[in-house]
């Protein structure tokens, strides 16, 4: 090692002037634990072998040990010296300058890291496969004892910091450009959610202040007279519809006018936040010099200084090999899609038994419990689901044969999104746009395996099912898991620290033994809980999900905002917890975007324009309710002024059915509540259809063509408006693109005096 006075960083993280370096003095790049394997085992060959490597390409390493090894990693200067040289900067930015070689600590983590990673012992056999194996167990950076990530705890990790601003600059200091980005687009989304949380409060508002006023409501609540038919086969009661009183208010709360609007401005708010995002983005790495970063050539890089005989691997595609992904694809969303009918089978045979229990309180809120516990039942399918969907998204990655890291995460981010959305909105999409669609009528009802009938909407409506779903699934998403992704590392933390320490053993070098104060973090840092290559995935996509409740189907639940925004102030300062005290220091990655994410975004702000226009449109009766109106309403027939325009409207939405035409599958009761059964001739069901020979009514084709007409015009002025917001606000601001010009101004005139120069000389 070179004979030289420089500024290094010790084991206490703080900058000091060393003479010659020897161990005790070098700051340790990674640490590597494994074992302790028998002498002359596989796994000790392995491990001495690994290690042999790293030591060719100029590596220190210093072994230490106590109930397992542990290896400091050191990397030579010569490799950041590469690194400058290929990418012609110093990649100083606006970071800490007290390292050797002015390269900053995030970018040395980094460096160090694919070098680990890239190292073979044999074909194939990387670091990974070797900690797979058990010859390692663990290989993680060493988060420094005080300096930044001190400041980091006191300033941002903490629950009390709840409201404070997220200091971006120091993230990106400590953990590298990707994670300061993920938590300044994360601060940006929650700041941009509280006016759409407002607005959607307001609307809950608006519902709750006309809570009594709405004239269907009324019309429900005083139909004691009106018979509706059985929702079961198995000796179901017919019911007065005037038993749904309460039901029918409370789907008012959601299924109003104020809904209308707020869905328009909810799909101009999704595009105005991606605009105003990529402005945001835009100002952020202009000012880490990364605006025209290029990851392939920073990839191209660290593999040649890896291995200087690398062999570039080309661009590829197969038409073969893409056609068997899509289909292994649509097959995995075909079980997706099943597991949403298995949840429908639940809930068709949930309303038989809760309408049969001896209990009234369920049997007379047996529609009602089914929905309820199917969502919880749907929650924890998410929970199972979630880990299969990884392990399929990871094997179809193997499948296609990604060229790069990076090619290889947007790969599996498309593919573990599309799993996850069907998994999280199979069945939402069932309730919100077939549930009561699809069901038959009396005396024809459609049947699950020949046996039980389809589920029926309420006679005000089905938007209350879907409201009460998506309330259960982000209520408990958004507590229980957030609980259980805290105090699971906490307590993982608490109990190894618990453990009594090993006493001291005698140490075995290959070079000189670390002092003590080096152990102790080593052994701190290892008790951390462990961090992979998916921590700050899964952060992505636990937010992309929410973004996707938060916008698809916000026409049904007005409160989805409101409640992403409150979850968003709390999972912030989780995130920052977690990652500065519960685990291991994560490995920075450069970036200058969020990625595909920007892509999935994109895409959900379409998906939320379509979902709620159809939400509007079929869901709701907002358009049936409109129809009756302007065509079939008192206002309308008889041209009167001194009532409500929707005045008989649940009457004559309510089909007649002659109770001898019901199929034998019908067992009717023998006994009933309050009137007897040979006085009912006729009930009533939710559809437009004759009484006579039960075909659909004009009136049917009139509300079917007014919801299309709806549907098309609502996303096509959704979408217009989408369009308009985008070009009129700039993706990046004057100000970015004027610095950047004025800096290649300053560059060409400066070169071109160099020429003057030369010329005169």
């Amino acid at each position: 090692m070179q004979d030289k006075i420089e500024l290094r960083e010790n084991c206490s993280g703080k900058s000091e002037e060393t003479k010659p370096l020897v161990p005790n003095q070098m700051k340790w790049d990674f640490i590597l634990v494994c074992d302790k394997h028998e002498s002359d085992s596989e796994k000790d060959a392995k491990r001495k072998e690994f290690l042999d490597k790293l030591e060719n390409k100029g590596f220190t390493i210093e072994e230490i040990e106590d109930k397992k090894l542990f290896y400091g990693v050191h990397a030579p200067s010569e490799i950041f010296q590469k690194y400058q040289c290929l990418l012609k900067s110093s990649d100083s930015g606006l970071q800490n300058h007290h390292m050797e070689e002015n390269v900053t600590i995030t970018t040395r983590i980094r460096i160090v890291n694919f070098i680990l990673q890239n190292t073979q012992i044999s074909p194939e056999e990387t670091l990974q496969k070797l900690i797979k194996a058990k010859v390692f167990e663990a290989a993680f950076p060493l988060h420094k004892q005080e300096g930044l990530r001190q400041l980091l705890k006191e300033n941002w990790a903490r629950w009390r910091k709840i409201l404070k601003k997220q200091p971006i600059e120091e993230i990106r200091s400590y953990f590298g450009e990707k994670v300061a980005l993920y938590f300044a687009w994360l601060g940006w989304y929650t700041r941009i959610l509280f006016p759409a949380a407002v607005l959607g409060l307001l609307v809950f508002l608006y519902g709750i202040f006309h809570f009594d006023s709405s004239q269907v409501s009324k019309e429900i609540c005083e139909a004691n007279t009106t018979i509706m038919c059985p929702l079961c086969d198995q000796k179901c009661p017919f019911w007065q519809l005037s038993d749904t009183c309460t039901y029918a208010k409370v789907t008012h709360l959601f299924d109003n006018e104020g809904t209308i609007l707020f869905a328009v401005l909810m799909a101009l708010w999704a595009t105005v936040f991606l605009e105003l995002w990529k402005r945001k983005r835009a100002e952020v790495v202009s000012g880490w010099e990364l605006y025209g970063w290029d990851e392939d050539e920073e990839e191209l890089a660290l593999q040649l200084i890896n291995n200087p005989a690398h062999t570039l691997k080309l661009y590829q595609h197969s038409y073969i090999r893409s056609t068997i992904l899509l289909l292994l694809v649509l097959l995995m969303i075909t079980v997706l899609i099943g597991l949403a009918h298995a949840l429908v089978i639940y809930r068709v045979v949930a309303t038989v038994v809760f309408t049969q229990s001896d209990f009234e309180f369920i049997r007379e809120r047996a529609s009602t419990m089914a929905v309820m516990t199917g969502a919880v039942l749907h929650y924890i399918t998410i929970i199972i689901m979630t880990k299969v969907n990884r392990r399929v998204a990871l094997f179809l990655c193997e499948l296609e044969k990604p060229r790069t890291f990076s090619e290889r995460e947007n790969i599996f981010t498309v593919k573990i999104f599309t799993f996850q959305f069907f998994t999280y909105f199979s069945s939402l999409i069932y309730i919100a746009f077939f549930l009561g669609r699809i069901n038959g009528r009396p005396g024809n009802y459609v049947r699950v395996a020949g046996k039980w009938r389809l589920e029926e909407c309420h006679p005000s409506g089905c938007i209350t099912d879907l409201f009460i779903q998506m309330a259960i699934i982000m209520t408990l998403k958004q507590t229980l898991s957030n609980f259980v992704e805290y105090l699971t590392p906490w307590l993982r933390l608490r109990f190894r620290k618990s453990l009594p320490n090993p006493k001291d053993k005698d140490k075995v070098h290959m070079e000189k033994g670390p002092e003590d104060s080096c152990k102790e973090q080593w052994l701190k840092n290892y008790q951390l809980n462990e961090v992979n290559v998916f921590s700050l995935f899964d952060e992505f996509l636990e937010m992309m999900i929410q973004y996707s409740f938060t916008t698809i189907f916000v026409a049904a639940f007005p409160l989805a905002p409101l409640m992403a925004f409150i979850n968003n102030l709390f999972e912030i300062r989780l995130d920052a917890i977690k990652m500065v005290q519960l685990q291991r220091r994560i490995v920075p990655r450069k970036a200058n975007d969020i990625g595909i994410w920007l892509q999935v975004l994109e895409a959900i702000g379409i998906l939320a324009v379509i979902g709620n226009g159809l939400v509007i449109a079929i869901t709701s009766d907002f358009i049936p309710m409109q129809v009756y109106k302007y065509t079939y309403s008192p206002c309308m027939l008889q041209n009167r002024t001194d009532i409500n325009c929707l005045t008989g409207y649940i009457n004559n939405s309510l089909s007649v059915f002659h109770v001898q035409d019901f199929e034998w599958q019908m067992k009717l009761p023998e006994k009933l509540p309050d009137f007897m059964r040979s006085e009912i001739t006729e009930c009533r069901y939710r559809d437009y259809r004759n009484s006579d020979d039960y075909n659909y009514s004009v009136q049917f084709w009139h509300v079917f063509a007014a919801r299309l007409a709806f549907l098309i015009l609502f996303e096509h002025v959704a979408l217009c408006i989408k369009l308009i917001a985008a070009w009129y606000v700039p993706d990046v601001p004057q100000s970015v693109k004027n610095k950047h010009l004025q800096k290649k101004h300053e560059n060409l005139r400066g070169v071109l005096r160099k020429i003057d120069h030369s010329t005169d000389v």
